[in-house]
């Protein structure tokens, strides 16, 4: 029986290979929980606009990232030529989110799929104090899920809660996806509390940041002395709820944070640079200053939360105390300086 592994990154790989676990392996890594993931445009159209963003925000060449989205599209392609696929997934936005794409495109043929499709699809893990992912798992772990009950086929509500989801993670409104994020997701129970995480990277009312944003400036305010990018970034990961975000993917929010007519943060770009909160960042973890209103003077805000396009005026924020997005015009905060 020929199988297929899928994993949103390369990290289970070797892993498997080690512990003799059978099948092929593709990595579909598009981390679709940041940059814009525009409605309305088909899939060659979307993995244009993706490969623009991953280009941007990581890297890598235009060509470099047309040629990766490329082959994972042609894996997927070429997938129906296997009798098993497996996917491998965790409970943080990163995987959920790259999970629900692949659900929306096995959901447009369910009959070739339904009795194929097996997923894995953990939280936790025995031993390990805090999950953060299936990479920390070692040869002996992956190879017992591999073998176990976690391995479940994947039913035909799963296919259409992927399709759902998809589509409202995609719309420019986001409350739809606020409502799955509130009223729970019981075909895939991991899938709400990371739809609520996602949609907590809208700007927050009080203070117009993402979580992320507050997380990485607290962490950079919380000892007297600068700190490196690499240190950073681990003290970010130990505050954040549901760690989704590599290293790699904090850079762009670290150097949107450190540009702007106030900067929040200086950071000259390389991991072992120092970072270092400014006043603006000060004023704005005391709540006497808002992120949107500080870069007013240089443009504003100009960035993707799944389908929400956040340009001025910014028409969504996130009211943690209703725990659901609110309309930026009833939620415009009063301007400090």
């Amino acid at each position: 029986m020929r199988t297929l592994h899928i994993r949103c990154g390369s990290d289970i790989r070797d892993k498997l290979s080690a512990a003799g676990v059978a099948g092929d392996f593709l990595e579909v890594s598009d981390p679709v929980c940041q940059g814009p993931v525009s409605g309305g445009i088909d899939e060659a159209a979307l993995r244009e606009v993706r490969a623009s963003f991953v280009a941007g925000a990581y890297g890598p060449t235009p060509e470099a990232a047309r040629r990766k989205l490329a082959a994972e599209a042609a894996g997927l392609d070429e997938a129906g030529a296997y009798d098993r696929l497996v996917l491998w997934f965790e409970h943080d936005s990163y995987d959920q989110t790259v999970l629900i794409r692949l659900l929306d495109r096995f959901a447009a043929t369910p009959a070739q799929w339904l009795g194929r499709l097996f997923l894995i699809y953990i939280d936790r893990h025995p031993g390990i104090e805090r999950f953060i992912g299936l990479g920390q798992l070692d040869a002996a772990q992956l190879a017992a899920l591999a073998g176990g009950p976690e391995v479940r086929p994947v039913t035909e509500a799963q296919l259409a809660l992927g399709r759902a989801a998809w589509a409202a993670f995609r719309a420019a409104d986001p409350m739809e996806l606020a409502r799955m994020a509130s009223d729970g997701t019981p075909a895939l129970p991991l899938l709400a509390a990371a739809l609520r995480r996602h949609l907590q990277e809208l700007p927050w009312t009080r203070d117009g940041l993402s979580l992320a944003e507050r997380l990485l400036l607290k962490a950079a305010a919380a000892v007297g002395e600068p700190r490196s990018g690499h240190d950073l970034f681990r003290a970010y990961q130990e505050s954040e709820p549901l760690p989704f975000l590599g290293n790699i993917m904090i850079r762009p929010i670290l150097l949107r944070l450190a540009a702007g007519p106030e900067p929040a943060l200086t950071w000259a770009g390389e991991w072992d640079d120092a970072v270092r909160i400014t006043a603006a960042g000060r004023r704005l973890l005391d709540g006497a200053a808002d992120w949107i209103l500080l870069q007013a003077d240089g443009g504003g805000i100009d960035r993707w939360v799944g389908g929400v396009h956040l340009a001025p005026p910014a028409p969504w924020r996130w009211d943690e105390k209703a725990g659901a997005p609110v309309a930026a015009a009833s939620a415009s905060p009063t301007p400090r300086r």
